[in-house]
């Protein structure tokens, strides 16, 4: 039996496969790896495991038909002639003469089961897994895969601008922007997923801010000149109630 194995790029480069999570791929390949000279596979499960691979990984290499399974336990490459030319003098046959009489080739040469073997996957618990493949498995993986290609992308000024007008807020979104370049688009330590999510935080914390201020409509003085209030009273408890009192601020500057 040949000691080396090969992988065709039109396969491996299609987007059927890149689709897959990177567990999925890494499974076919040392699937592939340990394929006999036929793309016979006798331990998958075994190899499965080694490799830390799900059931759904398994299941999807089915479902997208880059492994073909049996009730037996076997599983075959499916496009293992795509991927592999043995010379006869060093080709082995496989020893699963039965699960490869029901296996035809097409015109790529990809192996392709008869149609009156073609098994029920949801039976192959056994060697793949207690669920069965169905449309909830799969899309789990996709959806993970897909949340998973999902990049933030930082949102310009107008964009931010725009959202706040929406909003009603009086968030500024130069300094929203601004701030959060050069921090690396950073929330904390890790990195921001949703902008949106961030403005109505800003927007939660100013309402938190204008609510602890004092009002200062009572004394028709500025925020400004409340805070020198309160450090001429020495107080510097700018939650106080306001005084009634007019101050003179000529002798400050």
């Amino acid at each position: 039996m040949a000691d080396r194995r090969m992988f065709s790029k039109s396969i491996i480069d299609s987007d059927a496969f890149l689709d897959m999570p990177m567990s999925a791929q890494a499974l076919y390949f040392h699937l592939s790896m340990r394929a006999d000279d036929d793309g016979f596979v006798n331990s998958p499960r075994r190899i499965q495991r080694m490799v830390s691979a799900s059931d759904d990984d398994c299941r999807l290499l089915v479902s997208k038909q880059f492994i073909i399974p049996f009730e037996t336990g076997v599983v075959v490459i499916r496009h293992w002639r795509i991927h592999n030319y043995i010379q006869k003098d060093r080709y082995k046959e496989t020893i699963y003469l039965a699960e490869k009489s029901e296996l035809s080739q097409d015109a790529s040469g990809a192996y392709t089961l008869d149609t009156d073997c073609i098994q029920d996957v949801s039976k192959l618990d056994t060697q793949l897994g207690k669920d069965s493949i169905g449309k909830d498995s799969i899309g789990k993986v996709n959806n993970k895969r897909s949340a998973q290609n999902k990049r933030f992308v930082p949102p310009t000024v107008d964009e931010v601008r725009a959202y706040c007008k929406e909003r009603g807020n009086n968030i500024d979104a130069e300094s929203f922007v601004d701030y959060y370049t050069s921090t690396g688009w950073l929330v904390g330590k890790k990195p921001m997923k949703d902008w949106k999510a961030s403005v109505r935080t800003w927007e939660r914390n100013e309402r938190r801010q204008d609510n602890a201020r004092p009002d200062t409509a009572a004394t028709g003085n500025t925020k400004r000149e409340w805070h020198l209030e309160c450090a001429v009273d020495g107080t510097k408890d700018y939650n106080r109630e306001p005084s009634t009192r007019q101050i003179d601020w000529s002798g400050l500057s």
